[in-house]
């Protein structure tokens, strides 16, 4: 029987590891963080100064825990024109997890007059699909700091269950080096304890993974996109919007997407004028950014490009018309700095792995957004599951 490490317990570690675990292969999964209770998961925020700030999680279960519980399908067409049709995963998935918009009982005030100005100027706004259990769920506006009821799926539950199907779960253990013999993969370092395996499945996350593929000698890092996005508030005095559930409305533009969005950035500006969290109401902009950065083995590099700040100043002044209709004082208007929620697109399909997400060297594959062929300007963990799934499938079919 096969021996398969899994390195990194985010969305497709864990879910690759739940899905090799079920069909009976042996597998061992290396986390660098530690476990956490989940409403503390802020406190492993493990950001990167990248001239963006970075968004990333270190600990187990990763981002997820600190994720907004979004489920939008993204990047479905460009995988399909590269040999990865991910249909039959996303319908898996989203019957698996229950994914749907939550029910009107937990949609608040703010993104209602959001959705309702977004309307009244000409735009749709639909309700964000989300793996949240409405029945948990009390909205208190902490989806991105860890959920404080487990109301939001994060990859602690396919962990769990992956345990329960036989996997082993190191905490506490970075790879550090990959190990080849003669082309193929024989194992990986972690604190100068190798651990032998058959197939190796890098799930590090898009900064750390590149610099793993390099110690193989591969080449990969050279192109980086990371979703940039900034919220931009102002003042409806008593809204309240802090307290809602986080991105529960979503509009599809031209390049960016605008999703309902309460950022401290705008509260810390805002208390010199007398005001604070309760009065703010804000949105987000989110662009599809170029692969404009790259991942070096001590710094990450990734700078906005003439077209990105373009896509930006149109969403923003589009957020700004919204929320000017919905009530905002216009002369109030701020924007937070730029930053990067989704790193990837550093070891994409067709650059460094193959259409089953397999490098060069045979039983080394990646099963994270580094592997996202271009930025989807939108969550992209329900395609970053759907990825890890098809994997699944393919390794127990065709190594098993």
């Amino acid at each position: 029987m096969k021996n398969v490490i899994v390195a990194g317990s985010g969305a497709g570690g864990a879910t690759v590891a739940r899905e090799l675990a079920f069909s009976g292969i042996n597998v061992t999964l290396l986390e660098k963080g530690s476990s956490i209770l989940t409403e503390n998961a802020h406190q492993c925020y493990d950001n990167v100064d990248a001239g963006v700030e970075l968004l990333k999680t270190t600990c187990l279960g990763g981002t997820t825990l600190v994720t907004a519980g979004n489920a939008v399908r993204t990047c479905q067409d460009e995988l399909r024109s590269l040999g990865i049709d991910l249909e039959n995963e996303f319908q898996e998935l989203e019957n698996e997890l229950n994914v749907g918009p939550l029910p009107d009982s937990h949609f608040g005030e703010g993104t209602l007059k959001i959705m309702d100005a977004a309307s009244t100027i000409g735009l749709s706004m639909d309700k964000m699909p989300k793996f949240i259990n409405s029945h948990k769920c009390i909205p208190c506006g902490k989806c991105s700091f860890g959920c404080p009821r487990n109301a939001k799926w994060s990859s602690l539950n396919y962990l769990n269950e992956a345990k329960n199907f036989g996997a082993e779960i190191i905490e506490n253990s970075p790879v550090t080096k990959i190990v080849t013999t003669d082309g193929e993969i024989s194992g990986v370092i972690s604190h100068d304890q190798k651990y032998m395996a058959d197939i190796v499945i890098l799930c590090a996350g898009a900064i750390e993974t590149p610099r793993l593929l390099r110690t193989a000698g591969l080449v990969a890092g050279e192109q980086l996109f990371v979703d940039t996005f900034v919220t931009v508030g102002g003042i409806l005095q008593d809204i309240n919007f802090h307290k809602e559930v986080a991105m529960n409305a979503l509009y599809k533009g031209d390049g960016f997407i605008l999703s309902p969005h309460y950022s401290g950035l705008i509260n810390s500006r805002m208390r010199k004028s007398g005001f604070h969290e309760k009065d703010i109401l804000g949105l987000m902009v989110k662009i599809k950014d170029e692969t404009s950065g790259c991942v070096k083995d001590k710094k990450v590099i990734k700078n906005n490009t003439p077209r990105d700040m373009g896509l930006i100043a149109e969403g923003s002044s589009l957020a700004g018309t919204i929320l000017t209709e919905a009530g905002v004082d216009p002369s109030s208007l701020v924007s937070t700095p730029s930053r990067g929620a989704h790193p990837g697109g550093t070891a994409a399909i067709g650059e460094v792995v193959d259409d089953n997400l397999e490098t060069e060297i045979d039983g080394l594959f990646v099963c994270d957004a580094s592997v996202l062929p271009s930025a989807p300007g939108a969550p992209p963990v329900l395609t970053i599951l759907s990825l890890a799934k098809r994997l699944g499938k393919y390794i127990s079919t065709n190594f098993s």
